[in-house]
């Protein structure tokens, strides 16, 4: 796989990695070795929601034992991360979804400035972005009232310039596991040789 960065790009990327460090590529060290039954196994579990080989046997085919073998591998990388369960954050109380994109003025690593963002109360995501916006942050809270909690928190936060708040209506796409939201075909011309 190859990108064509204009110079402009690449520069920006340079200073971006260099802020960043090299972790960034981390995980994508086992996406070089996957395979077809890899990818096969991973949109199951997505659309399944569930890691029972004996499900995942059904629904691909595969041996179980291979799905074994290849479920500790996956979990090994790190491109299978837990055994969790999935919750419907509107029926646990937590349904009101807000966008906060927070502009920032911060010393050090950014890691580090993301802690304290990741410490406020309701926050379920974070991104480091590049653009004008420094970090988008996802909450989710139980009322309407307890949006000003989570943006006066956020505004306490040594190095926080700026916040822009999104407030959403309606949750259309709720999906944590990304291969769910692609055809089998795609997903194994995007990620496999």
């Amino acid at each position: 796989m190859s990108f064509d960065f204009a110079l402009e790009d690449r520069l920006l990327v340079e200073d971006i990695s260099e802020r960043v460090g090299s972790h960034i590529y981390e995980s994508y060290t086992y996406w070089e070795h996957m395979d077809e039954r890899d990818v096969r196994l991973l949109k199951a579990i997505a659309d399944l929601g569930t890691g029972s080989p004996e499900r995942l046997h059904e629904e691909t085919g595969i041996p179980v034992s291979t799905i074994h073998y290849r479920l500790n591998n996956l979990k090994d990388a790190g491109v299978i991360e837990n055994d969790l369960y999935d919750f419907n954050h509107e029926a646990l109380g937590l349904g009101v979804t807000v966008i906060v994109e927070v502009l920032a003025d911060y010393e050090g690593p950014y890691d580090e400035f993301a802690d304290r963002l990741l410490a406020v109360e309701g926050v379920t995501e974070a991104f480091f972005t590049m653009g004008e916006t420094d970090f988008v942050v996802i909450a989710r809270l139980s009322s309407s009232d307890t949006v000003e909690r989570l943006i006066s928190e956020f505004e306490e936060i040594d190095g926080v310039e700026r916040t822009n708040s999104t407030f959403t209506i309606a949750t259309l796409r709720d999906e944590s596991r990304a291969p769910a939201t692609y055809d089998l075909e795609t997903l194994i011309e995007e990620l496999t040789d």
